[in-house]
């Protein structure tokens, strides 16, 4: 493989449509007064200004970058609905009426994101097949049979694949089996940002790209929303800022893990390749413990990511452990260049699962996507627009908790560091 590729974001030409500038961002104006001020422009805060538009609120959205700069616009494309825990788990921590309220709106999260493209027929490539989580061992396999089980039994359209199935549906050898679930597709997911801004300033948002918020203040009521280059007046003050928050609130930071999400994308396949993996387009996650997952796209390439070292990448030789699962994957594409790689920082939470917090009157937080972002937080948005009009808290999917910095945090991301590199070798002996 080649080690010249340089480490650069995987572009698309639908975001650098010409005029896209005109369309989208907007400056502060002197004395700007709005409903709702919303700090990032990644699929939470673009979801949340789009339906609180609808709803007839005033909206301004500020972004440090550009929208989708952050992981909505680095991440692998894979829409999967759920969370990392079953119904029955659901049911059991949180109660029988919160669990089943957040395994129904965990089954909705993918409908949401594909019914906003195809409704509205948006510029993005996607594809709605399914999305494969393969079993490498035989206790994943059992979890896989449980996992099929429960969400078998709430009418969901999901399969449990043997070896034969998964070879077949993958092109890739090593898998007992896994599980099926047709719910999920895969998609552009900048060209998926970039549209829902569009869709959010034609229904009379405003966005200001490269408009870092440096100060969070409220008097008297109001919230006082800080830049360089002016300052926004809001009643509510959405913070969409997940994995790239930096002292904005207090303690917020702290509560999380930031880790970095790498890709690669190959060269296009040929025809025999293409053929022979992932014929019908499905994603595909694995059950190790530093899972990777990966995807075809429609002009014929494999993205292929994973976790990646815990500082900012700097040399092509920092994505070779995706390089090396490739390989053991795809042994056909051993000689394949990579013309892309790219990577995005995503947050995790202790008890992975999504946060919903309210430190302050106004002030709504949502942080914790644990790999399912693209559905999870574009339907956030849906449910807190309606917060954001009615007040009503019953409308959040999760209950609001306190921000919990977590001890030692400024240490934390080397024992991760650490931890990832002993499962990558616990990984590496269970080939």
């Amino acid at each position: 493989m080649r080690d010249d590729a340089p480490p650069l974001s995987y572009s698309d030409p639908v975001w650098k449509r010409p005029g896209r500038e005109r369309v989208l961002s907007s400056d502060i104006e002197a004395g700007e007064t709005v409903d709702v001020a919303v700090v990032g422009a990644g699929f939470q805060g673009l979801s949340t200004a789009l339906h609180a538009a609808r709803r007839g609120m005033s909206v301004r959205v500020l972004e440090a970058l550009t929208v989708g700069e952050g992981a909505s616009g680095l991440n692998g494309g894979q829409v999967i609905p759920g969370f990392k825990y079953d119904p029955e788990w659901l049911y059991s921590h949180f109660g029988e009426a919160r669990g089943e309220a957040l395994a129904s709106f965990g089954a909705s999260t993918a409908d949401v994101v594909f019914d906003l493209i195809e409704t509205h027929a948006l510029d993005v490539e996607y594809r709605r097949a399914g999305w494969i989580q393969a079993a490498h061992t035989e206790a994943a396999m059992d979890s896989a049979a449980e996992r099929n089980r429960q969400w078998q039994a709430r009418g969901a359209d999901v399969a449990l694949l043997n070896a034969a199935e998964i070879a077949l549906l993958t092109g890739a050898a090593g898998y007992l089996g896994g599980w099926l679930d047709r719910r999920a597709g895969v998609i552009n997911p900048l060209a998926f940002a970039a549209e829902l801004a569009r869709l959010a300033v034609e229904a009379g948002a405003r966005i200001a790209e490269e408009h870092r918020v440096t100060s969070l203040k409220r008097a008297d009521d109001i919230w006082y929303v800080g830049t360089a280059s002016g300052v926004v007046r809001a009643r509510q003050v959405v913070i969409a800022t997940n994995a790239y928050s930096h002292g904005l609130v207090t303690g917020l930071e702290q509560s999380l893990v930031a880790l970095h999400s790498f890709q690669i994308a190959t060269a296009p396949l040929s025809a025999a390749e293409t053929a022979a993996i992932l014929e019908h387009g499905q994603a595909v996650s694995d059950s190790r413990r530093i899972l990777v997952y990966y995807r075809k796209t429609p002009d014929g390439r494999l993205i292929l990511g994973g976790r990646g070292r815990m500082t900012v990448p700097d040399d092509p030789r920092d994505w070779k452990h995706l390089e090396y699962a490739l390989k053991r994957i795809y042994p056909a594409l051993s000689g394949i260049a990579i013309e892309r790689r790219w990577f995005g920082r995503v947050a995790m939470t202790p008890d992975h699962l999504p946060h919903i917090h309210m430190p302050e009157k106004g002030l709504l937080i949502a942080a914790g996507c644990q790999g399912r972002g693209i559905g999870l937080m574009t339907a956030l948005g849906q449910r807190f627009a309606e917060y954001l009009q009615s007040g009503d808290t019953a409308v959040l999917p999760f209950p609001v908790s306190p921000i919990l910095p977590i001890p030692l945090h400024r240490f934390r991301r080397f024992g991760v560091a650490g931890l990832i590199a002993w499962y990558r070798m616990l990984d590496g002996m269970e080939r």
